[in-house]
């Protein structure tokens, strides 16, 4: 049975704003370390009878690599959604401007706007 792999809070602090750091730190409150590959270990192995030919890459190293995916997805969950909102926002803002436009330039909104102006113009003048 393989041994759980515990994600880590992203180690390079110099791509992390100080948000994404406390984000994680509070997502993931019992962060470890997630065990590194050795340096000289390869992705992947060849075939002794099709040499050159990689196979798939070790279980250890894929743990690793799923769990520094997961980690750098938390850490940076919110990024992307501010681009929908603003694209919600767009097409409700829109969508009031439609509306607005239709009821003004309605003949009785006209009509209602030019004898307030023609009894505010009378009023002073």
């Amino acid at each position: 049975m393989p041994t759980p792999v515990a994600l880590a809070p992203p180690s390079d602090t110099a791509t992390t704003t100080p948000l994404n750091r406390a984000a994680t730190k509070a997502f993931i409150p019992t962060a470890a370390k997630a065990p590194l590959p050795e340096t000289n270990q390869p992705l992947t192995t060849t075939l002794a009878s099709a040499p050159g030919v990689p196979t798939r890459p070790s279980p250890r190293n894929t743990r690793w690599h799923l769990s520094r995916w997961i980690t750098c997805a938390v850490a940076n969950r919110e990024r992307g959604m501010s681009t929908a909102e603003y694209a919600v926002g767009t097409i409700a803002a829109c969508a009031f401007a439609a509306i607005l436009f239709k009821v003004v330039s309605s003949p009785e909104v006209q009509e209602m706007l030019k004898s307030l102006i023609d009894r505010a113009l009378k009023t002073t003048g």
